[in-house]
């Protein structure tokens, strides 16, 4: 039989790509997201879409009973979907640092709770959690999106514990930089918030950096996570993370071995 797979954020960038190869390998794949209209490709090779936005708990559950209703199951979750919130801690709204959770953190969490009981009726299912490196470093002026991040790692193993017994793994995807819009998204955000009053010559750096970053031949290319992805969802004895992309495994490295201190002045040394 062959094992049903959701992604969500599956509308652009790794969702998308991972779409495309689970599909080709077989598996019955659902994309979910909110723009819809974004995702008419994946539905003329076959791939079927559904509605899906993290911060309407009827759109969350309408979307995994939607799945449930024709398929009796999902076997596999790849949480992929989340954005980016950039600006200072005094700059951001408290708002805004809400959503930001409750996209990266707590829409992926509802969804999580609701798929759960069919993966542990049939004693089997694979979780994916698309972390970041920034679950592990940090870079400046993005403290709320790196913060989700954190949270989404130790969540994430503490899930594995839960839920092992029930024969479900939980899978951390730990990307670094990829080419993809958000990095540009971000920077633009960046820009709006903090790119006037006290922080703007900092801000503007930082923005600046970013663009420039998101717009060179050095990340790596969005169906290499795809693969890294899809690898993770299917492979029979996962690893626990997997960590992928331009500099993910240098910045991990280097906060681990050097220390924040020096990381600190590292990361820095970019913006002078």
């Amino acid at each position: 039989m062959n094992k049903v797979v959701l992604i969500t954020g599956a509308s652009s960038g790794m969702g998308k790509s991972t779409a495309y190869i689970l599909k080709n390998q077989g598996y019955i794949v659902y994309g979910a997201a909110r723009r819809m209209e974004e995702m008419q490709d994946l539905k003329s090779q076959g791939i079927h879409i559904v509605p899906l936005d993290l911060t309407k708990d009827d759109s969350i559950v309408s979307c995994v009973n939607t799945i449930i209703d024709k398929e009796g199951r999902i076997d596999i979750l790849i949480n992929n979907a989340g954005y980016g919130s950039y600006g200072t801690v005094e700059d951001v709204s408290i708002a805004e640092a809400k959503r930001q959770f409750e996209v990266n953190i707590f829409g992926l969490a509802r969804i999580t709770q609701l798929i759960l009981p069919k993966m542990r009726e049939h004693k089997y299912g694979r979780i994916v959690n698309i972390s970041s490196m920034g679950g592990k470093v940090y870079l400046p002026l993005g403290a709320w999106y790196f913060a989700t991040k954190h949270a989404l790692e130790g969540w994430s193993d503490c899930l594995r514990l839960e839920v092992k017994p029930f024969g479900i793994d939980v899978v951390i995807v730990e990307p670094g930089g990829i080419k993809t819009p958000w990095g540009l998204i971000a920077a633009e955000s960046l820009r709006e918030t903090s790119g006037k009053g006290a922080y703007a010559t900092f801000a503007n750096s930082v923005a600046d950096t970013m663009k420039k970053d998101f717009t060179n031949d050095r990340f790596t290319d969005v169906n290499v996570l795809g693969k890294t992805i899809a690898k993770a969802a299917t492979v029979k004895n996962p690893k626990i993370r997997y960590v992928k992309g331009y500099s993910a495994k240098l910045a991990i490295t280097v906060r681990k071995w050097f220390g924040d201190r020096i990381f600190d002045k590292v990361i820095m040394s970019q913006y002078k």
